[in-house]
């Protein structure tokens, strides 16, 4: 990370994070046919921990007794959410999978708001979601929607617990904490997955996949949560489904029928209004912290 990510303002770190992620979720396939879902979760994890290890400085020094369930929770929920959303993608489509897990921060965006008028705009992202990837076509595998359902339920837990963290820590020095957290997790299925099918080639590979995810997406989270709200982050979210979309046009060539067109065009809507009331009004402590955020980050 540099200090211009700092400059960035918090729904771009939010969409340049979803870039990546679709992009890594793409490329990930491969890999994921050789040493499955799990084995694939735990490289890419345990090459980001190395990363943000090197990269940020642990904050040992600032650990308290109460901050020990929320980084253990964090990490342990994005272990399995990594787990989960890798095994739907090797099931089903990477749009319907991620249009489901979307649901995680679609409730996140619903339950955060305390104004009637403002679940307007979730529930706007949802029909734009429902209309792109339209879950009617195709047959259904039902074990690829649990697990994506199962994301979901991760994803929105990651949100709330990705806000705490980022509170509680400057710069990206809590994901040196927890993100190794997450690859031992990872590790308990992922290492007997993968077993007998590593090779030099796998692990690179995973190594330039970890920059894509979980790298570059966990960092820019992180710092977009610390200035939106729980309402903005989860509605915005609403337009990785519409990137991935695009990405299929514009790399795959892939054309877009006129119902998946509106949808994106209404996650597009929903996700710029959201923005609006979307900042979060810093705590003195970030107040106090966001002089020195960057040079932790660089």
């Amino acid at each position: 990370m540099t200090r211009r990510a700092g400059a960035l303002p918090p729904w771009g770190m939010a969409v340049a994070a979803m870039l990546s992620v679709q992009l890594g979720s793409a490329l990930s396939l491969p890999v994921i046919a050789t040493v499955g879902p799990a084995g694939t979760a735990w490289l890419r994890l345990s090459m980001g921990a190395l990363v943000f290890v090197a990269l940020a400085r642990a904050p040992l020094r600032q650990l308290r007794r109460h901050d020990l369930p929320a980084l253990l929770g964090l990490g342990v929920t994005t272990g399995l959410v990594s787990i989960a959303f890798l095994a739907a993608i090797q099931r089903i489509p990477l749009g319907t999978a991620v249009a489901i897990e979307f649901v995680g921060p679609l409730t996140v965006a619903a339950l955060s708001t305390r104004s009637a008028r403002a679940l307007v705009w979730p529930g706007l992202a949802l029909v734009g979601v429902v209309l792109l990837t339209q879950p009617w076509r195709g047959l259904i595998n039902a074990s690829g929607v649990a697990f994506a359902l199962c994301a979901a339920v991760g994803w929105a837990t990651y949100i709330l617990l990705t806000q705490r963290i980022s509170d509680r820590f400057t710069g990206i020095s809590g994901l040196s904490l927890t993100v190794p957290v997450a690859a031992v997790t990872a590790a308990v299925v992922g290492i007997p997955q993968a077993a007998g099918h590593l090779s030099a080639s796998v692990i690179l590979a995973a190594a330039g996949l970890a920059i894509l995810l979980p790298v570059l997406p966990f960092a820019l989270e992180l710092l977009a949560l610390r200035k939106m709200t729980p309402t903005a982050f989860g509605t915005l979210m609403a337009l990785e489904p519409a990137i991935g979309m695009l990405l299929g046009l514009l790399l795959l060539h892939q054309a877009a029928s006129a119902a998946q067109i509106v949808g994106i065009s209404l996650v597009v809507l929903a996700s710029t209004a959201t923005q609006r009331n979307g900042r979060r009004r810093p705590s003195t402590g970030q107040a106090a912290a966001a002089h020195s955020e960057l040079d932790l980050i660089g």
